[in-house]
């Protein structure tokens, strides 16, 4: 659907009120980074030029959410604007819980990382590998992108609307194998894949017992208190607070999709979830817990009991959802990535369903060698939703920020896409928040 006239104008309109007032819109009591204005009034300008429908930031430093701030609309058509209720959808940084899952299930020793992959999934046989037997796919070559399989799950059909979202079941994907090959010697070299992570969910269900959804929802996001994130259609009652999406070009505006299902690909991309819950996540991936134990263990002098039983409380419900050593090596490089697929930066690597990238600054060659400074991250890409969720380890700070509207640049370059705007505010926050 197009609503190329009425979108523009309303999105022109909707960001000259809310420029007024954006302060105010941010949302709860914290105090901001001393960097934070300049970030807000780049990245305003931003989704204003690349007319962007909707989207949020937010910053979670030492686990705690030091700044965040709702821009335009979920649903242009219905007038709706973007609060902190407004649900994104995440599309591939479902892979991160993906990775944690299969790391989760490592540790109580029901797998190796160095298993071959066709252990779990015997169906994978039927798959041609020219590099020798299929038993050289192991489960870290598929959370590294390293095993050698196509970047698209389905590469037939999908572009007509009544074709499903995604191939709907594992017999789909089973049913494709005969006529799937492993492009390269696995673990030789990084190519984006997303049939390696379906792979991932098959192993999580046959091991656990339950389907992908129900494990990740069990042992992730319950645990941390994630309780409005959902995979896949809404429940009736978070329907309302879901976000429409949209895609931008030289032709318009129109409309995706809306509370679709992404079938079998559920484990590569198939999250959806507000930022306050996805605040949480960030707060447990940059380890709140662990600073809460050097800032005010039992020889600091503002220490008290109740300290001590929060901190325990808190590492305990951590640990129970990933060891912090679990999780520092899903940070860990795997094999040299290819900018452009999943990464950014001029130097990155695939980590464990991570990924490792370095980005070179001149104005900030204080933070990194060479002016380079290190982010561990993850992207997202799906149905007009563009997201990225980024981790500056050493200032202990993490950011996310997820759009609405999938803008591809003008020919005439005075529209920049929004990836464009991702990378504004990455240059913004390295510049004026992480320097702090």
């Amino acid at each position: 659907m197009r609503l190329s006239s009425f979108g523009d104008c309303l999105v022109r309109k909707i960001y000259t009120v809310l420029a007024a007032c954006a302060l105010m819109a941010s949302a709860g009591p914290q105090t901001p980074p001393p960097g934070w204005p300049s970030v807000l009034d780049g990245y305003q300008a931003a989704l204003r030029k690349a007319g962007i429908a909707g989207s949020s930031l937010m910053v979670v430093r030492d686990g705690q959410v030091v700044a965040h701030q709702n821009e335009g609309m979920q649903h242009l058509e219905g007038r709706k604007a973007v609060t902190n209720d407004t649900i994104y959808h995440w599309a591939s940084i479902t892979k991160t819980f993906t990775g944690i899952a299969i790391m989760q299930l490592r540790d109580r020793g029901l797998l190796s990382l160095d298993d071959p992959v066709v252990k779990y999934v015997p169906e994978l046989r039927l798959a041609h590998n020219p590099f020798g037997d299929i038993s050289q796919v192991r489960i870290r070559h598929l959370m590294s992108h390293s095993a050698g399989f196509r970047a698209s799950t389905w590469p037939w059909g999908g572009d007509k609307p009544w074709h499903p979202f995604e191939p709907t079941s594992w017999e789909q994907i089973v049913a494709m194998l005969p006529y799937t090959d492993v492009q390269f010697a696995p673990g030789s070299k990084y190519s984006y894949s997303n049939p390696g992570v379906i792979f991932l969910g098959r192993i999580i269900q046959l091991l656990s017992g339950d389907d992908y959804e129900v494990y990740v929802t069990k042992n992730i996001l319950m645990p941390l208190g994630m309780r409005s994130t959902f995979f896949d259609r809404a429940p009736y009652y978070l329907l309302p607070h879901r976000s429409h999406s949209y895609f931008r070009d030289d032709g318009g505006l129109r409309e995706a999709r809306f509370d679709f299902d992404t079938g079998i690909t559920v484990s590569n991309g198939g999250l959806n979830s507000p930022f306050d819950d996805m605040g949480k996540y960030l707060a447990f991936l940059i380890g709140a817990a662990d600073h809460a134990a050097q800032t005010r263990g039992a020889d600091h002098a503002d220490s008290t009991a109740a300290d001590h039983a929060d901190y325990a409380d808190l590492k305990t419900r951590y640990d129970q959802v990933l060891k912090r050593t679990s999780l520092e090596e899903m940070w860990t490089r795997q094999i040299r990535a290819v900018e452009g697929e999943g990464v950014n930066g001029t130097e990155s690597y695939a980590g464990l369903s991570f990924f490792v990238e370095r980005h070179p600054l001149d104005s900030l060659r204080s933070l990194g060698a060479g002016g380079g400074v290190e982010l561990v991250g993850h992207s997202g890409d799906q149905n007009g939703f563009i997201s990225h969720l980024y981790l500056h380890r050493p200032s202990r700070t993490a950011w996310l920020i997820s759009m609405n509207t999938d803008t591809t640049p003008s020919k005439d370059g005075t529209r920049p896409g929004s990836r464009q705007v991702d990378a504004t505010v990455r240059e913004l926050m390295l510049k004026h928040v992480i320097r702090q």
